[in-house]
């Protein structure tokens, strides 16, 4: 079976500084795979290539089959890619509810985007609760659940997250992480997980690469990268 999500070859400059060389990957059907590294190793760079924020310039991304780089940002979520970027980005003075219904800005089918809020409520309990409140006025933590419950009204095969465990209190990490297994257990939507807390990417993910300097270093199945002595002292400073 051919892959959700390729790259090939996929080469990215900022100016004349390049920030991915020569990456290839891939996510299949129905996976979460993470992407590790330090800060600056090309993680974040992958997602704005995907998602048209960086015009690469050499190589090609595919999703289901068809070359997508270049292609819009909202011809993409058309397709089934849905992004949440770093640093909790909701519309503060919007309330949970319109916040929400951004999410389906590319969808017509009213009855249906009214079944998929009252999943993203039921999925986030907290969101039901913080319902008619100001995003702005929640803690970090919701407005995670919120930017990710956002995407998820796009109704995504594929969902890209940067960093959402980023300046986020232990305990609604945890919830987060758990929340990314049941999307992509619960409603098979693949996951491209770009995350800084290396331990619980591994954990929550079927494979992963990890990055350095631009280029994939190592790649193979989580479970066994998370006893790699290379990933724990390269990528880790040792925290495993």
């Amino acid at each position: 079976m051919e892959p959700l999500l390729t790259f090939s070859g996929v080469e990215l400059y900022y100016d004349q500084v390049y920030a991915l060389r020569n990456v290839s990957l891939e996510v299949n059907e129905g996976e979460t795979v993470a992407l590790i590294g330090a800060n600056g190793a090309g993680k974040t760079s992958i997602l704005r290539a995907i998602t048209g924020l960086r015009k690469i310039r050499k190589g090609e991304i595919r999703f289901r089959g068809q070359r997508i780089d270049g292609r819009p940002p909202d011809e993409l979520v058309k397709m089934g890619i849905a992004m949440v970027p770093e640093g909790r980005r909701s519309f503060p003075l919007m309330s949970v509810k319109d916040n929400l219904l951004m999410g389906a800005f590319t969808r017509h089918d009213k009855a249906e985007v009214a079944n998929t809020l009252e999943a993203v409520l039921t999925r986030f309990p907290r969101l039901r609760e913080r319902y008619s409140q100001a995003a702005g006025t929640m803690s970090g933590g919701e407005q995670q659940m919120l930017v990710i419950g956002r995407a998820l009204m796009s109704r995504p095969t594929l969902l890209l997250l940067d960093e959402p465990s980023l300046g986020i209190a232990p305990k609604l990490v945890q919830d987060i992480a758990r929340s990314i297994v049941a999307i992509n257990r619960d409603e098979q939507v693949s996951v491209l997980l770009v995350e800084q807390n290396s331990r619980i990417a591994l954990k929550i993910s079927a494979r992963a690469y990890a990055l350095s300097t631009g280029a994939v270093a190592l790649s193979g199945p989580s479970a066994e990268l998370l006893n790699d002595e290379r990933i724990k002292t390269l990528y880790l400073g040792g925290e495993l």
